[in-house]
């Protein structure tokens, strides 16, 4: 079968031909009809990822959707050394999800793991509850603009957005919206003191795709204005490219605040899967689309290459 194939931890895939996989005890064949590419599928595939099986070579992917007998699925967690960039791949019976009429193919595929990461975290991470305030950090990518309309969804009363292109965050309708530059010398102290009123209001949970400076920021102005309020933080992603932060223990002890992780292992496979059909479902009600970029399996070097904003689709023909 054709395939998008890593020969080697850090290589690019290449189109080429790899063995197809043969269906097992409680693993089905997927036919594959369409797999978006993430950061979690580049850092997986090239071994980078805290969960990569380092099994060589391999089909890059980490999820899809296709068909199982006639029935569209979106299905996640392929068997090394299967991925979802192929052909057919091979799948956990019950890591899938039955796709509803009123999402199509590509719109699935591209929508469910940018809006997994906040229902997951909203839903199961911190068991949110209507009326509460939500801070989304890093709001203007596909994940984070996403982010705001799930939590209006489910029933925030207040969205504040923060990010580094004021023009993006003023497009997003969320009640507040605050730019910063953490480039500047101050960066971080302006956007601390910017937050200022926002934590004195009371925010009850932060959903963070950035991390590094920003993150460091938002939980200082937790710690100066927030009070006695608990404030959930959550580390969803660290697209600033900061892995690690100085965070100074006074944060902690002079705070409410509660920091939370959520992803892969932090939240359970069945808690993902949940994630992902509400998604799916508000999706398919909602007319919900997002912005894609279609690329052919044959053309993955250039569908690798490309920028992850608009989401790149690779789709089997």
């Amino acid at each position: 079968m054709k395939a998008a194939i890593v020969k080697e931890k850090g290589t690019t895939p290449v189109y080429s031909t790899f063995e197809e996989p043969k269906s097992k005890e409680k693993n089905v064949l997927v036919n594959v009809k369409a797999s978006a590419l993430s950061n979690l599928t580049k850092m997986r595939a090239l071994g980078n990822h805290y969960s990569a099986d380092h099994i060589y070579p391999n089909v890059a992917g980490t999820d899809g959707v296709g068909e199982v007998d006639g029935k569209r699925v979106y299905f996640l967690a392929t068997n090394a050394p299967f991925g979802s960039l192929a052909e057919q791949t091979l799948i956990n019976k019950q890591l899938m999800v039955s796709l509803p009429d009123g999402i199509d193919d590509v719109t699935a595929a591209a929508i469910a793991n940018p809006g997994m990461s906040s229902w997951a975290a909203l839903v199961s991470r911190v068991h949110f509850q209507a009326g509460q305030t939500v801070l989304i950090n890093g709001a203007t990518g596909t994940a984070g603009s996403l982010a705001v309309k799930i939590a209006y969804h489910l029933g925030a009363k207040k969205v504040i957005v923060t990010g580094r292109n004021a023009t993006k965050l003023a497009k997003l309708e969320a009640d507040k919206a605050v730019a910063f530059d953490m480039d500047k010398s101050d960066g971080a102290n302006q956007l601390t003191n910017d937050l200022a009123e926002v934590f004195k209001d009371g925010v009850d949970v932060v959903l963070d795709y950035l991390w590094g400076d920003s993150a460091l920021a938002i939980m200082t102005a937790v710690a100066k204005f927030g009070g006695h309020h608990v404030t959930k933080f959550v580390s969803i992603g660290a697209s600033a490219g900061q892995n690690e932060i100085a965070l100074p223990s006074a944060v902690l002890r002079s705070s409410a605040i509660e920091i939370l992780g959520s992803g892969v292992k932090s939240a359970t496979m069945p808690e993902l899967l949940s994630a992902i059909k509400g998604v799916f479902e508000w999706a398919a009600q909602e007319k919900i689309e997002i912005p894609v970029n279609e690329f052919d399996l044959a053309d993955i070097e250039k569908a690798w290459q490309a920028p992850l904003n608009p989401r790149a689709v690779v789709v089997m023909k």
